[in-house]
């Protein structure tokens, strides 16, 4: 038996999750340290809470949302044919979910660090609000892009209870590494 197979399915979902978790926790990010809106702490909670739920609760909660009869899972066996649960599409969004607070919250904080001033300068020199945002607030707040990327990355990778739960354990399908060295302590291999 050999782990080659499980190794490349957990670099694939790594790579497609930290892809995926870029590009929602850049804008995320940055409305999170940047907004004065009520709303933000509600935000903030719910990006958070996938760190206090225990890895296997979060996986029963989105296996439920999952299924072919609720909407989530309703829509998506409607759009692709196919069922969320026990596929890569249910391991990607699963992770997605689950790694979520790694990626924001760096990219919230990086943001945070960003001197106002600075920005007010580029403003000065004519900068408009988006020529601010890539050319002053984006390189400086770089070092926090490539923490979230290192942190989802390295968490999708290492993820155990939410992955068996969305994912079972279907060699060749949804059987991370993680899983397959679970396996072969239980069978001793």
């Amino acid at each position: 038996m050999t782990a080659w197979p499980a190794i490349w399915l957990t670099l694939k979902l790594a790579t497609v999750t930290t892809v995926i978790l870029m590009v929602i926790a850049l804008p995320l990010g940055w409305w999170l340290a940047t907004t004065k809106a009520k709303a933000r702490p509600l935000v903030e909670a719910v990006t958070a809470l996938p760190l206090v739920l225990p890895p296997t609760v979060l996986g029963f909660y989105l296996l439920v949302l999952m299924r072919p009869d609720a909407p989530l899972g309703a829509f998506w066996v409607t759009v692709t044919g196919e069922t969320l649960a026990f596929s890569f599409s249910g391991l990607v969004l699963a992770s997605v979910v689950y790694s979520l607070p790694f990626a924001v919250q760096p990219m919230q904080t990086a943001f945070m660090a960003v001197p106002t001033s600075t920005l007010d300068a580029a403003r000065t020199l004519g900068a408009g609000a988006r020529d601010a945002f890539f050319s002053v607030s984006l390189p400086l707040a770089r070092r926090g892009f490539i923490t979230a990327a290192v942190l989802s990355f390295a968490h999708t990778v290492g993820e155990f209870g939410v992955v068996l739960m969305v994912g079972g354990n279907i060699p060749g399908r949804t059987r991370v590494i993680s899983i397959e060295i679970f396996t072969a302590v239980e069978t001793l291999d």
